[in-house]
C-alpha cells in the first residue's frame, strides 16, 4: 500500500511539474500610470491570462513608445503597446532609433492617440505656429510625442532652438504647467487623458489648435498620421473643437514569438472585447473591423493567420 502511495504522489509530482514546465510567461510594456496604456496593457493582460491557455501575461509600467520597442529589440519584452509612426520609424532605424529593430512585428491596431497640446488660459497662445519663443514640453526621451513632434516640426518649418524646450513625460509636464513653469506641452494620448483632467480640475488650460493648411501637408509628408478632432467638453474649460493629428495605437510583439501562440492571443482579445471595455473609454473604440487600421510594419503570422480566417485582408508592410 505504502508503495502504491509513493507511486502515485511521483506520478503527481511529476504531473504538476510538467504543466508548470508547460506555462509561457509573457510580459506586456506599457507605459506611465498618468497615461492610457498603463491601464489597457493591464486589460489586456487579464484577457490573455483568462482566456490564452498555459500562459501567464504580466503587464509592466514601460516608458512610451520608443523605449518599449528597444525593449522588444533587446527581447526584453514579449509585447509592447506602441505608436504606429514610431514603429514606421523603428522597422527603417531613422531617429530615434541607431539601427534598424529587426524583429518587430504588428499583433493589431487598437484606437487612435491624439496629439494634445496643452497651455494656460492667457499664454497667448492658439495656433501651433504661436508656440515660439515659449517654455515648451516636448515629451520624454525616447517617447512617442517626442518622435511625432520630429515629423510634425518638420512640416511646420519649427525648430527646437525656436522655444524654450523640456523634454518631460505626462505627469511632469502636467505639473509644470500647474506651477506655472510652462506655456504649453504636449501630450500624445488616447483622450481623455487622466493628467489633463486632474490638470483642467485646478487650472483654466486650453488647447492648441492645427490649422486645416499644415494638418494636410503633414498627412501628405508622413501617411501614418490622421486628421482628427478632439471634441469640445473632452476637459473642463475647453469649449471648442481642436483640430489634431492622430496615430494609433498598436500592439506588437517579438517576431520569435510562436504562430500558434499569437493566434490564440488574437482570438483571446478580440472574441472578448466586452471584458476588456470596461478598463479605460479608449477600449471601447477596439474592434476587428479596425484591426489592421494604420498597419505600418508586418502583421505577425499568428495574427495574419485570425485575420485571413476573418476574410480581411492583411497588408504587406516591411
Amino acid at each position: 500500500m505504502l508503495s502504491v502511495l509513493i507511486v502515485v504522489g511521483f506520478v503527481l509530482t511529476m504531473g504538476l511539474a510538467a504543466s508548470a514546465a508547460e506555462k509561457t510567461f509573457l510580459s506586456i510594456a506599457t507605459g506611465g500610470v498618468a497615461g492610457t496604456y498603463y491601464p489597457l496593457g493591464g486589460g489586456l493582460a487579464q484577457v490573455m491570462n483568462k482566456h490564452v491557455p498555459n500562459v501567464e501575461v504580466t503587464a509592466e509600467t514601460g516608458n512610451a513608445s520608443a523605449a518599449n520597442i528597444n525593449l522588444i529589440a533587446g527581447h526584453e519584452v514579449s509585447m509592447a503597446l506602441v505608436q504606429n509612426d514610431v514603429s514606421y520609424m523603428a522597422i527603417r532605424g531613422e531617429k530615434p532609433f541607431n539601427k534598424p529593430v529587426e524583429n518587430l512585428r504588428m499583433i493589431a491596431s487598437l484606437y487612435p492617440e491624439h496629439v494634445q497640446c496643452i497651455t494656460v488660459k492667457g499664454s497667448g497662445i492658439r495656433t501651433l505656429m504661436e508656440i515660439k519663443g515659449k517654455r515648451v514640453s516636448v515629451g520624454a526621451p525616447g517617447s512617442g510625442v517626442a518622435g511625432s513632434l520630429n515629423s510634425i516640426f518638420s512640416a511646420a518649418g519649427i525648430k527646437y532652438s525656436d522655444m524654450n524646450t523640456d523634454f518631460l513625460d505626462f505627469a511632469n509636464t502636467a505639473e509644470r504647467l500647474q506651477d506655472g513653469q510652462l506655456d504649453a506641452g504636449f501630450l500624445l494620448a488616447g483622450y481623455p487623458t487622466a493628467a489633463v483632467m486632474a490638470l483642467a480640475a485646478q487650472k483654466d488650460i486650453d488647447l492648441v489648435a492645427f490649422d486645416e493648411e499644415l494638418l494636410d501637408n503633414l498627412v501628405k509628408q508622413f501617411p501614418y498620421f490622421t486628421k482628427d478632432v478632439v471634441p469640445a467638453g473632452t476637459y473642463k474649460g475647453v469649449d471648442h473643437d481642436t483640430p489634431t493629428p492622430a496615430v494609433m495605437a498598436i500592439l506588437v510583439c517579438d517576431a520569435t514569438m510562436p504562430d500558434d501562440l499569437v493566434y490564440n492571443i488574437v482570438k483571446a482579445v478580440f472574441e472578448n472585447l466586452d471584458e476588456l471595455k470596461p478598463v479605460h473609454d479608449k477600449a471601447k473604440l477596439i474592434s476587428l473591423e479596425t484591426a489592421l487600421k494604420g498597419a505600418s510594419i508586418s502583421v505577425h503570422p499568428g495574427a495574419a493567420k485570425y485575420y485571413k480566417e476573418k476574410g480581411m485582408a492583411v497588408p504587406e508592410v516591411r
